[in-house]
Parts: C-alpha cells; sequence; structure tokens
C-alpha cells in the first residue's frame, strides 16, 4: 500500500470518527449536563495526547533533533514555550466557546443536523479571513449563498423560525472558524500536539469552573456515561487528531480536507443508525446543498493548480 494510499485512508477514518462523536456527544448528556460532559471529556483527551507527545518526542530524538535544539540558546527556549503556552491557552478560549455552543445546541438538535451546520465553518474562515486582509474567491461567494439556501431548507421552520439547537450551532460553527484562524497563526509556530493538550486542559477547566457554578455532577454519573466520554475524548479528541497529523504529512491538502468534510455526512449516517433519526425531503435536500458548497468551497484555484 502506497503512503499516499495509506494517508487517504487514515483521514477518512478521522472524519467517521469525528462524525460519529456528534451521537457519542448526545449519548454522553443522557446523565451528564453540557458542561460536565465537556470537562471530563477534555480532561481525557489530554490526558490521552500526554503518552503521544512522549512518543513523538522519541521519534524526534532519533531523527536528530536533539542536537538541533542543543543548539538553541536559552532565550529562544524560552520564547519557544511562550509562544506554545500562549497559543495552547489562545486555542483553548476558542474551542471552550465553540465546543460549549455545540454541547448545549446538541441538546436541541440532531446529531446529523448539528454536524452539517458546524461543517460551514469551512465556508465561514474565508469569509473571517477579509478582516486580516486576506482574499476572498469569488466561488467563495457562491458557496456562500449556496450553504444558506441549505441552511434554510435543514433548519428554517413554518413561520420562518430557527430551532434554538439549530441556531446555537450555527454561532458554533462561526466559534470553530475563530478557532481555526487562531491555530493558523500559532500552528507554524510551535508544536500542534503540545498546543492541542494544553488546550484540552484549558476547555477542562473552563468547562469545570462552568460546572461546578450551574451543575451538579456526580460520579456515578460520570461512570455511566463512559462510554461516550472515551470515544469522544480519546478517538475524537486523540486518535483522530493524531491521525490527521500524521495522514496530512504524506497527501495533498485539498484531498486531505475534502476527506474530512465527510464527517458530516457521518454525523448523518451514525444519527439515524444509533439514534434512528430522520431527515425530511427538505432537510436531506438542505444537507446536500450544504455538503455541495462545502465541497466546492475547498477545491483549489487555477493558480493553486498551476505547478510551482
Amino acid at each position: 500500500m502506497s503512503k499516499k494510499l495509506r494517508a487517504n485512508i487514515l483521514l477518512l477514518l478521522t472524519a467517521l470518527i469525528w462524525g460519529s462523536a456528534f451521537v457519542a456527544q448526545i449519548k454522553g448528556m443522557d446523565y451528564l449536563g453540557p458542561f460536565s460532559f465537556a470537562c471530563v471529556r477534555n480532561l481525557v483527551g489530554a490526558i490521552f495526547l500526554i503518552p503521544v507527545i512522549l512518543m513523538l518526542n522519541r521519534l524526534d530524538k532519533k531523527n536528530d533533533s536533539e542536537a538541533a535544539l542543543a543548539d538553541k540558546t536559552e532565550e529562544e527556549k524560552k520564547a519557544e514555550r511562550k509562544i506554545l503556552i500562549t497559543g495552547g491557552i489562545a486555542c483553548g478560549i476558542a474551542l471552550f466557546v465553540a465546543g460549549s455552543l455545540q454541547q448545549v445546541g446538541l441538546m436541541y438538535t440532531t446529531a446529523g443536523k448539528g454536524g452539517f451546520i458546524t461543517s460551514l465553518y469551512i465556508v465561514i474562515v474565508p469569509i473571517l479571513g477579509l478582516f486580516l486582509k486576506k482574499k476572498v474567491r469569488p466561488v467563495i461567494w457562491c458557496c456562500v449563498a449556496v450553504a444558506a439556501v441549505g441552511l434554510y431548507m435543514l433548519c428554517i421552520k413554518n413561520g420562518f423560525s430557527i430551532g434554538m439547537g439549530d441556531l446555537l450551532i450555527l454561532l458554533c460553527a462561526f466559534g470553530f472558524s475563530i478557532h481555526i484562524l487562531v491555530i493558523d497563526y500559532f500552528s507554524p509556530k510551535t508544536d500542534g500536539v503540545k498546543m492541542s493538550c494544553i488546550q484540552f486542559f484549558i476547555v477542562s477547566i473552563l468547562s469545570g469552573i462552568v460546572m461546578f457554578a450551574i451543575e451538579t455532577p456526580t460520579i456515578a454519573n460520570i461512570l455511566t456515561s463512559w462510554m461516550p466520554i472515551l470515544y469522544s475524548g480519546v478517538l475524537s479528541s486523540g486518535v483522530a487528531y493524531t491521525l490527521q497529523i500524521v495522514a496530512q504529512k504524506d497527501t495533498d491538502p485539498t484531498v486531505a480536507s475534502l476527506l474530512l468534510s465527510l464527517e458530516s455526512v457521518f454525523a448523518v449516517l451514525s444519527g439515524m443508525v444509533i439514534l434512528h433519526e430522520v431527515l425530511s425531503g427538505r432537510e436531506i435536500f438542505g444537507c446536500v446543498l450544504m455538503f455541495a458548497a462545502i465541497i466546492v468551497a475547498q477545491l483549489p484555484s487555477k493558480e493553486d493548480r498551476l505547478p510551482a
């Protein structure tokens, strides 16, 4: 099996894990409040990444990175640690806001709809990039229009009203868009896995503060929800994130983003199979429009396709 094919299979597996995690998030709230679930889930994800970081550090040493580190001055090492911690805190705050909106929103909507609305971040990110003086291709505006129609078909009910859950998930898509832009700023400057570990700890701490303020979690309820907690914490946060990092080294970024966008499709399928959710014809058509907009938004421009 070629490296590229193996990488694409890993990315497909990543999309499957992320998509089905919407079901785990909903089931996890059978016995826990949204912030209790988020607190424990992110704590599990952070702890799981610690041995992953240790393993990656060993691999780096085999690649003679230890010699490169020895050449760095103490000031350079201090500056790198500062960027790592700052990036982890910034990403953690953004992820806490986006994740909280998503977790609460899933209390009032389905896993399938939640997956598709969340995936709108792929269209929203280029728009927010305008504020950072980044160009937006004309095709993106077309994708925004198509996605808006799809969102209307999926979420807007009779009387031009939108459900609370759908609205919260839409806000969460904006939150994840900001989270992506924060990652885009910090990730080239520091270790991505270490920064992710820090962000999970930050989300767990912030969720824990809200949890003790408005919820009354018990050890018994946490143990009862062990399966969705482990699935979303270990697989969705730890394993899937690591698979994404490993796989994207050996495949084209456009192909990677297309495969990862299948997360929304897997969310619908998981909701249908596990939670027996049913979408109406109108909602399915909305999903098709949104998925088409998401796919087209990720296709490379003519300039990107030209050889360097």
